[in-house]
């Protein structure tokens, strides 16, 4: 792994390697920088104008460059972020962000939470072959 330049701290050295927790005080361009010196991918999604759960599934399969059609729905979402990725070749780690996911009727609270699911299956999934999988999100 590459760590970030020499006597400085990696930002993320606090943050556990295989995890999904809220942005909080992290700045999306400060992640992207950081991953950028890890050597990671760095995956975006912006869901401010999503509203319903196949529009939120379409922001990040768009966002994320996957297949449209392979992410309509979580169980596709789930298989698109590990054996999809997986089966591509060895990966680096990842730096995932979602901001503004929606909270609007035909995304409530339970759908937020599915998919938080999928993503925290994933970084269990990665966390088993050793690479660094976190993500980071932000509600509207």
């Amino acid at each position: 792994m590459i760590s970030a330049t020499e006597g400085e701290e990696s930002l993320l050295a606090t943050v556990a390697p295989n995890v999904v927790q809220s942005i909080r005080a992290f700045r999306v361009p400060d992640l992207q920088a950081e991953a950028a010196n890890l050597g990671q991918h760095f995956l975006y999604a912006y869901c401010l104008d999503a509203v319903t759960k196949q529009q939120v599934l379409g922001k990040i399969a768009l966002s994320f460059g996957f297949p449209k059609p392979l992410c309509r729905n979580f169980d596709a979402l789930s298989d698109c972020l590990t054996d999809m990725i997986y089966k591509a070749g060895a990966q680096p780690g990842f730096v995932i962000v979602i901001e503004q996911l929606p909270n609007t009727q035909k995304f409530d609270r339970e759908a937020r939470e599915t998919l938080l699911d999928v993503f925290r299956d994933a970084a269990d999934f990665w966390a088993e072959k050793k690479v660094a999988f976190r993500v980071f999100y932000s509600f509207e």
